[in-house]
């Protein structure tokens, strides 16, 4: 009879996953391990989904653990299975082929979802998220008899998605409702900029643009807009932005918010219950970007290990684009207020801007674009938060510049 602990993880993507990778590290032989994954397959590196739809990698070379790791590391491993409920007093949970597995510790790991847009024609064929290694199998299969594809969403994964599509054959056509691209990372200037080089590689865009119906018989043939004009198409991407997937802890009584609430040390309301990853909200902030993800794991493994008394805590990530031949760096407040100092500096036949944000002559944004050489100098002042005014004359030109006229 084992002495140890059950540990169960509802998520086998990376946040649930890399707690799991540092809990090893930590406390190899405290818990028995059972993790649930509503995909088919084993853990693997979402973020690399967008060079898989380009060809620069195949989903072999995205994989984080393959199915041989789990067994090595005797952790039982459920793919394609769902958890329909978490009963918190009696810690147990029920998967949806209705069987009940009990647990001395609980980590959510569910991720977010897609958000789908409630359009009329949303259920076409041909009318896809994209999510996962699935959705990414549906672009290239289509990219193979199709020929047009429209992608919903200038942000930062729809630039990605219409990126990989032109690059599999398609004639792709980005749709924004605003008028700057990736608005969570750029500004107008940089977003022109962008726009201008993405079009340069073959893209079509419509800012300021609102879709309101897609349109088909059986697959999706055109889309329309509020405006009243259409675009054919075979493809439709949405990629509008994601949601916490918080329907499991809801209606099993875990406490939410927008995402579930969680203290410094990752646990939920709930006792024995812990949460990480894209689904949980931690003060008012939620999470989409990997670093904060594994600074999670890190936090929730040792707490989970021994009681450790490290907390989290928020920090500033910086945002890059996976395209090839486009430079960008981006953290922290890009925009500014009334009370910031705003530096810019440009060079529009080089395709460079660079802006920085000061405050109280500290770093608190920074935005470059075409040259990101200087972007982890400039980020660690952020990250220190040094007083710049010795060198805020020529911050703007690098540290090269800077060092030079400290000799």
């Amino acid at each position: 009879m084992s002495n140890k602990q059950t540990l169960i993880v509802i998520g086998n993507g990376m946040a649930g996953m890399r707690t799991i990778d540092e809990l090893l590290k930590l406390s190899p032989d405290k818990y028995d391990i059972t993790v649930f994954g509503a995909e088919a397959y084993c853990n693997y590196n979402r973020i690399m989904l967008s060079p898989v739809l380009a060809g620069d990698k195949t989903i072999d070379q995205i994989i984080l653990h393959d199915f041989q790791w789990y067994q090595d590391k005797n952790i039982s491993l459920h793919t394609s299975k769902e958890i329909i409920g978490v009963d918190p007093v009696h810690q147990t949970v029920t998967t949806d082929d209705g069987s009940q597995v009990n647990y001395d510790k609980l980590i959510l790991a569910t991720g977010s979802n897609p958000i789908i847009l409630p359009l009329k024609g949303k259920d076409l064929e041909g009318v896809i998220t994209f999510r996962d290694i699935d959705d990414v199998k549906i672009m290239i299969e289509a990219a193979k008899t199709h020929k047009k594809a429209v992608v919903i969403g200038g942000g930062l994964l729809g630039l990605e998605a219409a990126n990989g599509l032109m690059v599999q054959g398609m004639d792709v056509t980005v749709v924004q409702r605003g008028s700057i691209l990736m608005n969570q990372q750029l500004d107008q200037a940089a977003s022109d900029l962008l726009q201008s080089e993405l079009e340069q590689k073959g893209l079509t865009f419509l800012v300021d643009c609102e879709t309101t119906e897609f349109i088909g018989q059986d697959r999706v043939e055109k889309v329309r807009f509020s405006n009243g004009t259409e675009v054919e198409t075979d493809l439709v991407v949405m990629a509008v932005g994601v949601r916490p997937n918080i329907a499991l802890a809801q209606q099993s009584g875990i406490m939410c918010e927008r995402g579930m609430l969680v203290d410094d040390t990752l646990k939920t309301h709930s006792k024995n219950i812990y949460a990480v990853g894209e689904c949980v909200q931690y003060r008012n902030e939620t999470f989409g970007l990997v670093a904060p993800l594994y600074k999670q794991a890190k936090v929730c493994a040792a707490q989970l290990a021994n009681g450790s008394s490290d907390k989290y805590k928020s920090t500033v990530t910086v945002t890059k684009l996976k395209v090839t031949g486009i430079n960008l760096f981006s953290a922290g407040d890009f925009n500014g207020d009334e009370q910031s100092d705003i530096v810019i500096y440009q060079d529009p036949s080089g395709h460079i801007y660079k802006k920085l944000v000061l405050k109280e002559n500290k770093v608190v944004g920074i935005l470059l674009y075409g040259d990101i050489s200087d972007g982890n100098w400039y980020f660690s002042l952020l990250g220190k938060q040094e007083d710049v005014s010795a060198i805020r004359e020529d911050l703007i030109f690098g540290k090269q510049k800077v060092s030079e006229s400290l000799l």
